[in-house]
């Protein structure tokens, strides 16, 4: 599973590490990553990629696909000569499904060093309507902060959703819908102790085949 997760998975790298991303899918020596749109908002473009094997690839944004208000952005690179693994898609999960999450934390460990990390856990909660951004998962699994974009996988190896969302925020924001409609106490206080991501199945509906 680390193997999976770790060959799909890249760094999102500005002056710094910015997150993490989904190598979506390929088309030539084109190659497009999946991350979230908070990710690309804290700086300007070009944008590097880092991908498994440690090289960089100078990376654009890619602005002809809207997705709307979801936490969701795509950026685009170059690879001469050299084939990466795209990612595969997974159904959407059920409650009690096991999922891992995986992406680059912004330090690991006691090195400080930023390697890939990947955690276990399980889907905890779905929710019929989407959170602002549209989160809509909810799982046990540790996300730390750089791990944003990376992706959620279930026990196949499949991409069913984007990390996004850690549990306990540092402030006790209300949990809003993308309706605008909040969640009740007890709702808010399931959704304040998970990790969210956003489906895969949004960013296909958005992007095609």
């Amino acid at each position: 599973m680390e193997k999976q997760g770790q060959a799909i998975t890249v760094k999102v790298i500005s002056q710094d590490l910015l997150g993490s991303g989904i190598l979506l899918k390929r088309q030539g020596d084109f190659y497009t990553v999946l991350t979230n749109a908070h990710v690309l908002r804290t700086n300007n473009s070009p944008y590097r990629i880092q991908t498994n094997d440690n090289r960089i690839w100078v990376a654009d944004v890619l602005s002809s696909i809207r997705f709307g208000q979801n936490d969701l952005g795509l950026l685009q690179f170059r690879s001469t000569g050299i084939i990466y693994t795209v990612a595969s898609f997974g159904s959407w999960p059920a409650v009690g499904d096991e999922v891992f999450a995986a992406g680059f934390p912004s330090v690991e460990g006691e090195t400080g060093k930023k390697g890939f990390a990947l955690t276990i856990g399980k889907i905890s909660l779905t929710l019929h309507k989407a959170l602002e951004g549209g989160y809509q998962f909810g799982y046990t699994n540790d996300i730390e902060n750089g791990m944003s974009g990376g992706p959620l996988l279930n026990r196949r190896g499949e991409v069913v959703g984007v990390n996004g969302m850690h549990a306990y925020p540092l402030w006790d924001a209300p949990s809003v819908f993308a309706d605008g409609s909040e969640a009740d106490a007890a709702l808010h206080q399931k959704i304040t102790r998970l990790s969210w991501a956003v489906p895969i199945e949004t960013v296909i509906k958005s992007v095609g085949d």
